[in-house]
């Protein structure tokens, strides 16, 4: 681990030419500088020449730190697989990441640099164009970005691969051969090894131009993402987006504002055809369900869009439960649980009778009372008083005697009110994924 006392840099590095170079020009710097440094290597475990790879690197290592450079190794072995589904450079991508904040963080390190050059940023934005990529995509990648404390850094994104040649040969490293750079059934490669080399012959400025649509598009993101913070600052809140406020707006600034809103909430930019369906489908004062991932799904009712993660069901035959006792009573087999407590308005029913409670599924004919003076009505018509979408109805109906108790979202039926000073307890329905 790194001293307390000493400033430490980390370096991406898979003992490839363009990491090796970065290397070993930041061990240098570093060494006049009174800093340390810190290789990072995954081993992702893909290639059969993998265990020598972490071998070279140790062997590296080890005979700089004899020269008495201020550098040590960090390695992490990756031991998930990717699913047949999955696409092997972005599971590699995902998981190298991953490995590199931990391990960065572990060294103590706020700064992780990156190997990735003017080409690599030419066929960044050539194949996020071919993916039919907006601003954001076009973009390619930031020369310095911070995320969660962590900053990342790629000092050469405007060297050519020239230059780190030259460096390479000037310094006599030897770098590592990776034999799946040659495999054209990967996109980058076809892109690098078939598609590059007729487009740079055609177009000898081709990839500074590249470079260039990629500073304009981060421009232009930076500005989308200022005007989306600017529509979205009174239209958003715990409930979801308020299409509503949205309406005033151009075609344009609807889609930047909820492609920006989705991609918050979901960690990961939305499809476009996601974006367009949107658009030509939401209507005020009609309510709507819209798939957006396998575990999401949007809703919209009474102008109020949500993203809401998709519940198991797992509801199953009545169930009996003690629901007498403050505290926590998970239900699993309804993927939540109860939080019970002792009523002190009335609004409670009697702790002796919540002892044989039952949990059943909703059925179809029950009736729940909201007050006192009011009358018993259809759960349908209840939920649709109380503002309450069909995705939020879920979680079992408490049944108490045979009679209606509880329902999530409603609470206690009226009818079971009493401050007769009999000791008595409430309920409040937590899904797991709420």
């Amino acid at each position: 681990m790194a001293c307390a006392s000493d400033a430490t840099v980390a370096v991406a590095f898979s003992g490839g030419r363009d990491s090796l170079a970065l290397l070993h020009a930041t061990v240098h710097a570093a060494a006049a500088l009174g800093i340390q440094v810190v290789a990072l290597h995954v081993h992702h475990g893909l290639q059969a020449e993998a265990d020598a790879w972490l071998s070279s690197a140790k062997a590296l290592c080890a005979r700089w730190r004899r020269r008495g450079l201020p550098m040590r190794l960090r390695w992490h072995q990756v031991e998930e697989r990717p699913s047949p589904s999955d696409s092997i450079e972005a599971w590699a991508r995902q998981q190298r990441y991953a490995a590199l904040t931990r391990m960065a963080r572990e060294e103590g390190a706020s700064l992780l640099l990156l190997a990735h050059h003017r080409r690599d940023q030419a066929e960044t934005v050539l194949l996020q164009a071919l993916r039919g990529a907006g601003s954001k995509g076009l973009a390619g990648m930031p020369k310095c970005v911070v995320r969660d404390g962590l900053t990342w850094a790629r000092p050469w994104l405007e060297r050519s691969r020239e230059d780190i040649e030259t460096y390479v040969r000037r310094h006599r490293l030897r770098a590592i051969e990776d034999p799946s750079n040659q495999d054209t059934r990967l996109a980058r490669n076809r892109l690098r090894l078939q598609v590059w080399p007729a487009l740079s012959n055609a177009f000898d400025s081709a990839e500074v131009a590249l470079c260039g649509v990629a500073a304009r598009a981060q421009e232009a993101d930076a500005a989308l993402t200022e005007l989306a913070d600017l529509d979205l600052a009174s239209a958003t809140g715990a409930a979801g987006l308020d299409m509503r406020a949205m309406a005033g707006l151009s075609v344009a600034r609807r889609a930047n504002a909820l492609r920006t809103w989705l991609a918050r909430a979901l960690g990961s930019p939305p499809a476009s055809s996601l974006i367009q369906r949107l658009l030509g489908e939401v209507v005020l004062g009609q309510a709507g369900t819209w798939p957006v991932t396998e575990r999401h799904v949007l809703k919209l009712h009474r102008g109020l869009l949500s993203l809401v993660t998709r519940a198991p069901v797992r509801q199953g035959d009545p169930q009996g439960i003690d629901l007498s006792t403050p505290g926590v009573v998970p239900v699993p087999a309804w993927g939540g649980c109860f939080e019970v407590a002792v009523a002190t308005d009335g609004q409670g029913v009697p702790a002796a009778a919540a002892l044989q409670a039952q949990l059943r599924p909703r059925c179809g004919g029950e009736r729940f009372q909201l007050a006192p003076r009011g009358l018993a009505r259809s759960l349908k018509k209840q939920f649709q008083f109380a503002g309450i979408g069909d995705w939020q109805r879920t979680g079992p109906l408490v049944w108490l005697a045979g009679r209606l108790a509880y329902v999530p979202g409603l609470g206690i039926d009226a009818r079971w009110w009493c401050a007769d000073g009999a000791a008595r307890v409430t309920w409040q329905w937590r899904a797991d994924n709420a």
